[in-house]
């Protein structure tokens, strides 16, 4: 990291490990939120300097600002006032290019299954110490789940390069003819005298899944390394300061390398043995069969043998390890990550070669057994979805959190919608290719029966959506109804003005809707459970497709049938179009980011600890950088700051203020506003934004204050009951500041909702109580704990 500039030289110390305090080293940190913003904006200064960051994150301030320490001990020296009276000096860090950038990055979206299964890990429950061995089954649980969904979307582009195209569509004559560019893959082409054999074709088919393979290889190694390689400060030199490290405290919890390396490598052997298998397993099949090579079915049986030993040693590398966090974690598995991937590929060349030799009797002939393959799958993520239920419920009921999602299920709903977005772009994919090269109707057989299964199951999930958003509408309009008493005794005596009473009711009970989400996640988590095992009770029953299934019954029977799977399968193809629309437009337009953003900012703010092919972790960027930037300056200077952060910012300088030692963030201030601490984290992630965890957070900073509006349908309180010092929460800001047109506001105030705190005049308020509270000195000794309170460190919380 750049030697921040700016800062006093000193040889006295003020405190462990401190330089001395001049009256005028007082510093606030801005960090803003979802959707970022400029330096300029934040710091209200179009002069802006960066002293420290690239172009990704880097922190900024005003040109007339750059030298503000060194100026203010020359003047303490002297005896003369400080030109800044005392004011402490603006910083503002920008993150917002960890998350946002060219549209290209919409890209990351197709990996959001990846991610949803990683944030499973995050949402297990709080736990005590003797639960050690209960959080690492869960753990290993949600790895096992990820690492499904890699076999999975693999096995999804083997089905559509070996099945659809190479084994199907080019072993057909009517499929062939209608697509020239399958001409030589033919066995009637005019150039298909070598590539038209079946082993032939299913060896060069396999290069476009172990692509997509390498592909995810190296998105993972090259994000890591761009964003997640930076080292916090807790381990920078070997005198650890005696904390509680506890949750985001530990210092290994951003710096999770050996075991991101660890599944990465596990994950691309598995995909490439996927690969192998789709390919060297239609031609060992072949040659066990009557009349087989007897040499050639014995190479089968070893190429069998090998892709078995294989597996299971990427299962013993995905069940041997989880997160260590209680230390930072500097050791690399060399060998492993070496040569787990290139074993992996050498037996995908070998079962090639073996798949491409010489069988000139072979036809391609009906589907390569996909059912089976995609049946097990579906089969063991909701064995695992169960099982991870089991062990949620456990570990919440040995510590209840009443204010935990789903009483503790969150992680195991999330999990299941992870499975069910890559059970739905299988089959879309699958179902898509399969009516393209089927243009003629009936030229091949398409896709497994299981595939259009889950496709035929999108329109009741989504008519069981609509039922929802029906009933959410309903209680809007009831509270609704609810908020236009309190908003009129909110603007009690301001003339009256019926239209803007119903706007503004309207907007807190949209923002309402929030803390309605864990019904929604709930409902079709079971939902989707039921219909998948439905679909795959269908398919495996009938071994047909829903509208041949329904044939010879009622006819009414027999049209859902065939509306629901050609609905389904025309609404993935649209679904994924708009998916991807959106994606790229929430990267490139920050009105549409602020709407879309905070989930995706919320998922990716976690470390890859279940998946190493999710979307990058912009946290383990961000914190590092926010706790060197605090603790060098705290230690160059000795004076204290306050962190000022909006919305997701709140949440980063959280997590850095937990990463600084004790000595350093007792000198610390933390003023959020919008922060979604306690209203997603809390509610979602109890293990590490639950009350003892914010309750500590609490008893160490200097001071916190929180600020909310009832209109904000992201922020909120941070409900922190019986802790040391004064309440953290400030009552609701109004918004909007005027009912209608005053002598203050002549002009309509407008509806706030998440943005534009600043503008409020209790923020200014809040931020100067904070502010004053800056001195050179230490601070003094905080309110005693109320009676029956904890004190002290909390128990460390062990992770999988």
């Amino acid at each position: 990291m750049e030697r921040p500039r700016g800062l006093a030289p000193s040889n006295e110390q003020s405190g462990p490990g401190l330089g001395p305090a001049p009256a005028d080293n007082a510093l606030e940190l801005l960090v803003h939120g979802v959707g970022g913003t400029t330096p300029e904006d934040m710091l209200d200064d179009p002069r802006t300097v960066r002293i420290t960051g690239d172009d990704t994150a880097a922190v900024f301030r005003r040109a007339d600002d750059v030298e503000a320490e060194r100026e203010a001990a020359e003047e303490a020296a002297q005896g003369r006032t400080g030109r800044r009276g005392g004011r402490p000096v603006p910083e503002a860090y920008v993150w917002c290019n960890l998350t946002s950038g060219n549209g290209s990055r919409a890209l990351w979206l197709l990996l959001l299954p990846f991610m949803v299964v990683n944030l499973a890990h995050w949402m297990r429950p709080t736990v005590r110490d003797n639960r050690i061995r209960t959080v690492r089954l869960y753990g290993l649980l949600v790895r096992l789940v990820g690492l499904s969904l890699t076999v999975l979307l693999v096995a999804a582009a083997c089905e559509v390069a070996l099945d659809l195209v190479a084994w199907q569509c080019a072993g057909t004559r009517a499929c062939a003819e209608d697509h020239s560019w399958l001409g030589f893959l033919s066995p009637d082409g005019s150039g298909g005298a070598w590539w038209s054999q079946p082993g032939r074709r299913l060896a060069l088919a396999s290069l476009l899944p172990a692509a997509l393979t390498f592909l995810l290889w190296y998105l993972s190694h090259r994000t890591w390394s761009a964003y997640e390689s930076q080292r916090p400060p807790s381990g920078q030199d070997g005198a650890e300061e005696e904390n509680d490290r506890s949750g985001l405290g530990r210092p290994g919890f951003w710096y999770g390398r050996r075991l991101v390396a660890r599944l990465r490598a596990a994950h691309t052997a598995a995909g490439l043995l996927t690969v192998a298998a789709a390919a060297g397993g239609a031609a060992a099949r072949h040659d066990a069969g009557a009349g087989g090579p007897g040499a050639l079915d014995a190479i089968g049986r070893l190429v069998t043998a090998a892709l078995v030993v294989g597996a299971a040693v990427v299962l013993w590398v995905v069940c041997r390890r989880g997160r260590t966090e209680n230390r930072l974690d500097r050791h690399l598995d060399t060998a492993l990550v070496r040569w787990l991937p290139a074993g992996s590929l050498v037996v995908l060349g070998l079962t090639l070669v073996y798949a491409a030799w010489s069988r000139p009797e072979w036809r391609s002939e009906h589907r390569l057994p996909g059912d089976t393959t995609f049946g097990g799958l579906v089969l063991v993520q909701g064995l695992l979805v169960v099982a991870l239920c089991v062990v949620a419920r456990l570990l919440h009921r040995a510590h209840p959190d009443p204010r935990a999602a789903m009483r503790g299920l969150a992680g195991p709903a999330v999990a299941m919608l992870g499975c069910s977005l890559g059970g739905v772009m299988s089959a879309g994919v699958g179902q898509r290719m399969a009516d393209w090269l089927d243009g003629t109707g009936g030229s091949i057989p398409g896709p497994p029966v299981l595939l259009t299964w889950q496709a035929s199951v999108i329109p009741p999930l989504l008519l069981v959506l609509l039922a929802l958003v029906g009933r959410l509408a309903w209680r809007t309009v009831r509270l609704r109804r609810a908020e236009i008493g309190a908003v009129e005794l909110a603007y009690r005596g301001e003339a009256e003005d019926a239209g803007r009473t119903r706007r503004i009711a309207n907007t807190r009970a949209m923002a309402s809707l929030t803390d309605r989400a864990p019904l929604i996640i709930g409902v079709i988590s079971a939902v989707t459970l039921l219909l998948g095992a439905l679909a795959l009770v269908g398919a495996t029953a009938t071994g047909r497709t829903p509208d041949r299934a329904a044939h010879g019954t009622y006819a009414v029977v027999q049209g859902v049938a065939a509306s629901s799977q050609a609905l389904g399968s025309w609404l993935i193809g649209v679904g994924f179009i708009l998916f991807v629309t959106w994606g790229r437009r929430a990267y490139k337009d920050p009105a549409a980011r602020r709407t879309i953003g905070i989930l995706w900012d919320v998922g990716t703010f976690w470390p890859r600890a279940a998946h190493p092919f999710a979307p990058p972790c912009y946290a383990e960027r961000a914190v590092p950088d926010l706790t060197w930037r605090i603790a060098t300056w705290v230690r160059a200077t000795g004076g204290r700051l306050v962190i000022s952060g909006h919305s997701q910012g709140s949440v980063l300088a959280a997590a850095a203020a937990w990463q600084l030692k004790p000595s350093v963030r007792k000198r610390v201030a933390l003023l959020t506003y919008g922060s979604p601490l306690e209203r997603l984290y809390g509610r979602w992630f109890p293990a590490h934004f639950g009350p003892a965890a914010l309750s500590g957070l609490h008893r160490d900073v200097d001071c916190w204050r929180n600020l909310y509006r009832a209109t904000d349908p992201i922020g909120g309180p941070v409900r922190l009951r019986g802790d040391c010092g004064p309440e953290v929460d400030r009552e609701a800001l109004l918004d909007p500041l005027a009912h209608g047109r005053t002598a203050e506001h002549p002009l309509p105030a407008p509806i706030l909702g998440h943005s534009d705190y600043r503008a409020d005049p209790v923020f200014a308020e809040e931020r100067e109580r904070l502010l004053a509270r800056l001195s050179p000195e230490l601070p003094g000794p905080r309110p005693e704990c109320g009676p029956g309170e904890p004190r002290g460190s909390l128990p460390e919380q062990s992770t999988a």
